[in-house]
């Protein structure tokens, strides 16, 4: 994850290695309630005012890894509040800095309409418990002596998704306009905020001898440097019980192959169309442009391409998709497409699953490529397009398509509100909800950048298949692209 507070990394890679490692050994029930003590043996505390507040944050921090809500509050949202730690949050909207004159004017006092202001020895005092947030005491003041402070997880989120609780002043998500995309996690300095982890699942069904499979993303390469290949993954999650691991970039060629003949079919018809792949994206056209829905493409992600593939060989396969995002999950538990990842972990979720067994990722020649170039790079900002367009090309069809390239939620919106007015000139959205791509994902463990170099390194070493060509090696008639599952016929 993108941030530089190594504590508040510890703190939760501590709880999912601890979890993990009683899980495989067949021990989290009955160690359940140990683990606080264990991770926060006082008597000083670490992070917070009290032993007791650190270790009720343990508390809650076990129960999203083992895929509940943090308190008994019930809740589909992956997305979820942390309360315990949010509690220490201690910013209000408007805050009186020293700039203060204690002017005799007093124009911040006579604008503010709820007698939330008084003039204290040195400087006005704004009572957060009165104050509205309506701001017009910043804009009356002369000095500009009062600051705006945004909650951070409130200044993330793309959608106006988060409020505080006016009682308490701990964040509350509204359900019915989040994304999923994970911005808030990553910008709360706190840690209060976080995802439903599922690695007890995936223990479980592996301890249970089910034949489970890995999928990993192509965001993966590059970012745990130029020796770590997809046969790292494939040989570390081997050691701990997968049965095997499938590269992702596999199902990208599926779906950009199957875009594109989508794409070519609307462009014929003179009608825009967008991507579907990020799940975030589609869940921003689901709940905050309905109008658009028609107009997203029905082809299915890669994850969800290559689950389809797997149970269409074994129906009895257990999918775990491995990955930088947090939306993924939200895409796995929606039961309307069927056949989808049985279960989404991030990155760092799985390496501390893989900790749990004392198994760690380690440099290992490539032996077995999966996908394309343009598959393995479907994760970055322009990779969908990029990926249709070659697949146009492979079938000799006009690539004279226009595409807004969408990289971040402020391009996707701008997009979005073009498209439903009617003044969108492109002929095509490609959205991506992440700065960058896939590879600028919230659960990343590197900014995109610092891995760039190793990326464009370890992708340089792939042959130059064809989309088409790659193709070739699966049976596509054996499953649906379609994203509402039509079961192929015998």
């Amino acid at each position: 994850m993108k941030t530089n507070d190594e504590a508040l990394l510890k703190i939760k890679y501590n709880v999912l290695r601890t979890v993990s490692r009683l899980a495989f050994e067949g021990r989290l029930e009955e160690e359940r309630d140990n683990i606080p003590f264990k991770l926060i043996p006082g008597p000083k505390a670490q992070f917070r005012c009290c032993v007791y507040k650190e270790r009720e944050i343990i508390r809650q921090r076990i129960r999203l890894v083992e895929g509940k809500c943090p308190s008994d509050k019930q809740s589909d949202n992956i997305i979820q509040v942390i309360s315990s730690a949010c509690e220490e949050c201690p910013i209000t909207r408007f805050v009186v800095t020293d700039n203060c004159q204690k002017c005799m004017g007093k124009a911040c006092q006579n604008a503010c309409n709820f007698g939330a202001i008084s003039i204290g020895r040195d400087r006005a005092h704004i009572d957060p418990s009165v104050c509205k947030e309506c701001g017009r005491c910043a804009q009356a003041c002369p000095y500009n002596a009062i600051a705006e402070l945004i909650r951070p997880c409130r200044r993330a989120c793309p959608v106006d998704a988060i409020t505080m609780d006016p009682e308490t002043g701990i964040c509350q998500i509204d359900e019915k306009k989040c994304i999923q995309c994970g911005a808030c996690v990553r910008s709360c300095p706190f840690g209060a905020i976080s995802s439903k982890v599922y690695v007890v699942q995936v223990i479980e069904a592996i301890r249970a001898g089910r034949k489970v499979v890995a999928m990993v993303a192509p965001a993966a390469e590059g970012e745990f440097g130029q020796d770590i290949t997809m046969e790292s993954w494939r040989t570390a999650l081997k050691k701990v019980g997968f049965a095997d691991m499938v590269e992702v970039a596999a199902g990208a060629d599926m779906t950009a192959a199957y875009e594109a003949m989508e794409w070519a079919e609307a462009f014929k018809e003179g009608k825009k169309m967008t991507t579907s792949c990020c799940p975030a994206f589609v869940n921003m056209i689901k709940k905050h442009y309905p109008t658009l829905i028609d107009n997203m493409s029905t082809t299915v992600s890669p994850m969800c391409a290559v689950s389809r593939m797997l149970k269409a060989i074994d129906p009895e396969t257990v999918t775990v998709f491995i990955g930088p995002c947090m939306a993924k999950k939200s895409e796995a538990a929606d039961k309307s497409i069927e056949n989808n990842a049985d279960y989404v972990l991030t990155f760092g979720e799985a390496i501390e699953m893989l900790r749990g067994k004392e198994v760690e990722l380690e440099p290992a020649e490539e032996t077995k490529q999966e996908g394309s170039v343009f598959g393995k790079r479907f994760g970055n900002g322009g990779g969908v397009t990029n990926a249709v367009i070659e697949c146009f090309k492979e079938r000799g069809e006009s690539a004279d398509v226009k595409v807004a390239r969408c990289s971040g939620a402020a391009e996707v919106k701008k997009a979005l509100l073009l498209l439903k007015v009617g003044r969108l000139p492109e002929d095509f959205i490609e959205g991506m909800m992440c700065q960058g791509g896939c590879v600028g994902g919230p659960s990343n463990m590197k900014q995109e950048m610092a891995f760039k170099k190793d990326r464009d390194a370890v992708i340089a070493k792939a042959d130059g298949r064809g989309v088409w060509e790659n193709l070739k090696n699966y049976d596509m008639d054996s499953f649906s692209m379609h994203r509402s599952y039509e079961k192929p016929e015998a």
